[in-house]
């Protein structure tokens, strides 16, 4: 009998001026849009984790200032649920000598309405809630989440 567990992920959601920070990306379902986004790395803190992915997937620094939300998902297939822990913050300087990961395409700014018109194109239904809790003010303190190191 195999185990279950969760695929633990982070996701910057990254706002300026009314647009949002996303990233197209190839993925098994063709080319998708996310929010720089990925899976927690053994020893990590969650915190620590968002920022990382947001500098790998779009050369920003980000600094996680609190968190938009967490969100359970299981993928249609039955095959993985994600946990994520979506986090806003302050979006730093951008380095043009770091390449991106591999299969991120580029970074796009999105408003709201573009993202809801590119619905089909997103990697998951997260894409947009996470902006939309953003937008209504969703915002908890990173006190919420305690990281202890081993």
């Amino acid at each position: 009998m195999r185990t279950w567990k969760p695929n633990v992920t982070v996701a910057a959601v990254v706002e300026r001026q009314g647009r949002f920070l996303l990233v197209e990306e190839e993925t098994e379902a063709g080319v998708r849009f996310n929010q720089p986004a990925g899976h927690l790395d053994q020893g990590e803190s969650l915190v620590a984790a968002a920022a990382r992915e947001a500098l790998e997937e779009t050369a920003h620094r980000f600094t996680p200032q609190f968190l938009v939300g967490i969100y359970q998902w299981p993928r249609p297939d039955g095959e993985i649920t994600y946990l994520r822990f979506a986090f806003g913050g302050a979006l730093g300087e951008f380095d043009p000598a770091l390449r991106l990961d591999d299969g991120i395409l580029r970074a796009v700014w999105m408003d709201i309405d573009e993202i809801r018109a590119t619905q089909s194109r997103h990697r998951s239904p997260l894409i947009l809630r996470c902006c939309e809790d953003y937008l209504i003010g969703r915002r908890f303190p990173l006190e919420l989440i305690r990281h202890y190191d081993a």
